[in-house]
């Protein structure tokens, strides 16, 4: 049974964090371990309340998980502060484990999700050590300064996003204007660049997107998929969840984990970049 693991904060609603992350990778097969960063008082509506972990006390769970199982994969969601993301970034640096970064800093009702001195720690801490990172337009607009309207946009902030050290990045395209389709562009270190297109899915019904999509590709990398076969199907996996709503809570209802078992009839469109 392959071992990944969550590093991130608890949604009391269950529609994002730390529980997304493990229905997904429940799902999909892996054994999921988890470290809490912060536990929020949350649900469909917004975080009515946030209270981190210590950092020490992130160490401790990391050094717990790491000192018992083989992880071959992890993801950072939620992790608040700039000691988190150095804590985090500190254990994992020397590990062989593949690294997917969700940079999460604003949940879906408007709650900022990350300190703003954490925005420089995680770019020079974590980014450089990273795997993927899989950011929307307004967080790689925070990373990298730059504001994303184009695809030439995309690109630039791709490229300046590659230059921080990590392998891929995948630049999400939901916030940008398209009626019919949502277009995600994936941008490798070594040149290569591809696109992922689906069906535009208007519903409220989106909270914990980012989180599923990035526990998707998590799973997938810890089976051993190579990494233009992870984001692919992690691809596949969110779209789902996104098509068959469950219909929850009386705000943002959470995303179908169940759906990719369910419905297997989808196939994401991949071109050329």
């Amino acid at each position: 049974m392959d071992v990944v693991m969550t590093i991130a904060g608890s949604d009391s609603g269950g529609g994002a964090g730390i529980q997304a992350d493990l229905k997904t990778f429940q799902e999909l097969k892996v054994f999921g371990t988890s470290v809490i960063t912060a536990l929020t008082a949350q649900n469909t509506l917004g975080v009515d309340g946030i209270f981190p972990t210590t950092p020490e006390f992130v160490t401790q769970q990391l050094s717990s998980v790491f000192n018992d199982f083989d992880v071959k994969a992890l993801k950072t969601g939620m992790l608040f502060s700039a000691d988190i993301i150095e804590r985090v970034a500190g254990e994992i640096q020397n590990k062989e484990v593949q690294v997917v970064v969700d940079p999460v800093m604003i949940a879906k009702g408007g709650a900022s999700l990350l300190q703003q001195e954490a925005v420089e720690a995680l770019k020079t801490k974590l980014l450089p050590i990273a795997t993927v990172l899989t950011p929307n337009i307004p967080e790689a607009e925070v990373i990298t300064g730059m504001t994303i309207k184009t695809q030439s946009d995309i690109q630039a902030a791709a490229e300046c996003i590659l230059e921080k050290g990590l392998q891929c990045v995948v630049m999400k395209g939901g916030h940008l204007e398209n009626d019919e389709f949502a277009t995600d562009t994936v941008f490798l270190a070594n040149g290569s660049s591809f696109k992922m297109q689906s069906k535009r899915i208007h519903t409220k019904h989106t909270h914990g997107t980012g989180c599923t999509f990035s526990a998707a590709i998590t799973a997938f990398l810890g089976r051993g998929f190579s990494l233009q076969e992870a984001i692919v199907e992690g691809k596949k996996f969110v779209q789902l969840a996104i098509e068959h709503p469950l219909n929850l809570g009386h705000g943002h209802g959470p995303t179908n984990h169940f759906a990719y078992q369910t419905y297997q009839d989808y196939e994401v469109t991949v071109s050329e970049a």
